[in-house]
């Protein structure tokens, strides 16, 4: 039995984001029974549970709400919590998998007592914490020491990207890094709902949006997403549709300035809707949408990205490595120069039907070739089983 100890996620069955979905289907869709998954989960509460899910064991790891710091100290306490494990019962020659570089200052203490037990210790780097403008100067420049540490420790890093491989390989030449690319998963499923469906009726009619006739943009609330940009364009632009913007906005300093600057509370067109939980529900505004616009400018192979390949015929990208590397020619490209996405906007407001069927299959093509989350799962357990 190999077993596979991962830290990093909020925990299981999923209720976040890409990294809890991520663990969600490698522990739903196992096939090898040689592998034993053990998950450590957040938690706020003192009274922690241990449980099953889908033949993995889940334990919640208890962590005082502090702020930012709360993710760097529960990663440390599961680290304590798997080396316990492992110790009590005497386990051998597994993995533990750590999800994002937060603990690059603390991890080279960590890697003598799990190597004694011939465990290795893997990373996922994700993408480019240390460059998102949410975060002050301070903390960027320590998630850039935690990625150096990182990146320099880790038996292994697992890039979701050959971008983010590629940049490892350049950023750090000089630990020599072992890496390999495993990418994020999305299938190609379609949604159950109609447009007969309650809350089908009841969604589209509380936002005052048409089938069809909308472009869409499904992203966290932070300028690396390239709002600015995407809002602006759209307003200058004279597309007869809609912008919905499904985040989780907040009316916080970011909004205010984003107002100020595109004025977009004077076009009826641009509507926040806030967040979408359902994950049906989202599926079928990603389907009967018009278009997807993706302004992601930071990190590997974003988990909205593919879902809108996936779910959505027409896409038009944010045109940097990461997110052409994912598309390829099932996307069209766009940059921040000004009129740039404006005219896209309008060229394919234009495109005939024949034309977005086309761009649709193509993009369903790359998830279905590269991006299926049983070509990712079985890449995982082969990698977990190499000895």
């Amino acid at each position: 039995m190999k077993d596979i100890f991962i830290i990093g996620s909020k925990g299981i069955p999923a209720q976040y984001g890409g990294y809890e979905t991520f663990v969600d289907e490698l522990v739903t869709r196992q096939v090898n029974e040689g592998i034993k998954y053990h998950v450590a989960c957040m938690t706020f509460n003192k009274e922690t549970k241990n449980y099953n899910y889908n033949g993995a064991e889940c334990q919640e790891i208890s962590i005082p709400n502090i702020g930012g710091a709360k993710a760097i100290l529960y990663d440390l306490k599961a680290l304590n919590w798997s080396l316990d494990q492992i110790k009590k019962d005497n386990l051998r020659n597994g993995v533990v998998y750590i999800l994002a570089c937060r603990i690059g200052p603390f991890i080279h203490s960590y890697i003598p007592p799990f190597h004694t037990y011939g465990f290795q210790v893997w990373v996922n780097q994700d993408g480019h914490e240390w460059m998102r403008a949410k975060w002050s100067k301070p903390v960027r420049k320590y998630w850039k020491v935690s990625e150096s540490g990182m990146v320099k420790n880790a038996d292994l890093l697992v890039c979701d990207s050959k971008n983010i491989e590629k940049y490892i390989h350049e950023t750090y030449s000089s630990y020599n890094p072992n890496t390999t690319f495993i990418a994020y998963g999305a299938d190609i499923v379609r949604s159950m709902l109609t447009s007969d469906d309650k809350k089908v009726k009841k969604w589209y009619q509380d936002h005052n949006v048409k089938q069809n006739n909308y472009f869409l943009i499904v992203g966290r609330f932070v300028p690396e997403n390239n709002y600015e940009t995407m809002i602006k364009e759209f307003m200058s632009s004279d597309v007869d549709k809609d912008l919905v913007i499904i985040t989780n906005v907040e009316h916080n300093k970011f909004y205010e300035e984003l107002k100020e600057k595109t004025r977009f509370d004077t076009d009826k067109r641009i509507k926040f809707v806030g967040t979408v939980y359902d994950k049906d529900l989202l599926k079928y505004i990603r389907e009967n949408a018009y278009g997807y616009i993706h302004g992601h400018s930071v990190g590997g192979t974003n988990p909205s990205l593919l879902e809108a390949l996936a779910d959505t015929k027409l896409n038009l990208l944010y045109g940097v490595g990461f997110n052409k590397e994912v598309g390829e020619d099932g996307a069209l490209y766009w940059s921040r120069t000004p009129g740039f996405l404006k005219n896209l906007l309008e060229k394919v407001n234009g495109l005939k039907v024949n034309q977005i069927k086309n761009l649709g299959k193509k993009a369903q093509q790359r998830v279905v070739e590269e991006y299926s989350w049983k070509k990712i799962v079985n890449k995982y357990e082969n990698r977990f089983l190499e000895k």
